[in-house]
C-alpha cells in the first residue's frame, strides 16, 4: 500500500527545501503532488514543478469535473491567492508513495479522501525569530519585495498552526528544523524510510 506523506510547517520554515531534498531522495523513491494555485509565479519557479500555474477558469473546470479534493484561499494584501488539490491522476497509491505539501486544514482533507492509514503527517517546527529571519532574507531576493504580504503570512501560519489546530488534525510529531537542516532531513527520511516495510 502506497502513502501520501504530508509536509507540513510554517512560512520560512524550511519545509520546501526539505521536500525538495525528500523528493531527490532516491533510495525513498517519493513521487511528488503538485498542487495548483492561483496565485502569480515566483521569480524561479516553473509551471508544472513547484506548482500548476492557474486562474479562476481553470479551478472552475476542474470543480465542475468534481476533483478538487481539497481548495484554500487567502486574502493577501495582492487579492485573493486560492491553493488547491485535484485528482487528476498523478496519485496512484496502489503503485507508489507520495510526497505532498500544504497546512493542516488541507492535510485533514487529504486525509479524508485517502483514507487515515494511508496519509502520514509530517510537521517542520522552527522558533518564530528565526523564521522572521529566513522570510526577510528570502523577501529581499524577490524581484519586487512584499514585506507586506510577508508580514500577512507570518501572522496568518499563528493561526493556521495554532496547537489546536495541530491538536485537531492528529498531528504529535514534530521535527526541528532551527539550525541544523540536514540533521533534520536525515531525521525526516528515517521516519518515512520506517513505514516502507509496512504493508
Amino acid at each position: 500500500m502506497g502513502r501520501i506523506f504530508y509536509i507540513m510547517g510554517k512560512s520560512s520554515s524550511g519545509k520546501d527545501t526539505i521536500f525538495e531534498e525528500l523528493k531527490n531522495r532516491q533510495d525513498l523513491n517519493l513521487h511528488q503532488i503538485i498542487l495548483y494555485t492561483t496565485r502569480p509565479i515566483r521569480a524561479k519557479e516553473t509551471d508544472g514543478v513547484e506548482y500548476h500555474f492557474t486562474d479562476e477558469a481553470g479551478l472552475a473546470h476542474w470543480i465542475a469535473q468534481g476533483k478538487v479534493i481539497e481548495l484554500r484561499e487567502y486574502h493577501t494584501v495582492h487579492g485573493i491567492w486560492k491553493y488547491f488539490t485535484v485528482d487528476d491522476d498523478q496519485i496512484r497509491l496502489d503503485s507508489g508513495n507520495y510526497l505532498a505539501i500544504g497546512v493542516p486544514e488541507s492535510y485533514q482533507k487529504v486525509r479524508a479522501y485517502f483514507g487515515t492509514e494511508k496519509v502520514v503527517p509530517i510537521y517542520i517546527e522552527v522558533e518564530d525569530g528565526v523564521r522572521l529571519e529566513r522570510a526577510m532574507k528570502r523577501e529581499r531576493k524577490q524581484a519586487v519585495p512584499s514585506y507586506e504580504e510577508m508580514c500577512r503570512r507570518f501572522l496568518a501560519d499563528q493561526a493556521d498552526f495554532s496547537e489546536e489546530n495541530l491538536q485537531k488534525a492528529g498531528i504529535t510529531k514534530r521535527f526541528a528544523n532551527n539550525g541544523n537542516r540536514l540533521e533534520c532531513m536525515a531525521e525526516v527520511a528515517d521516519y518515512i524510510s520506517g513505514f516502507m516495510g509496512e504493508s
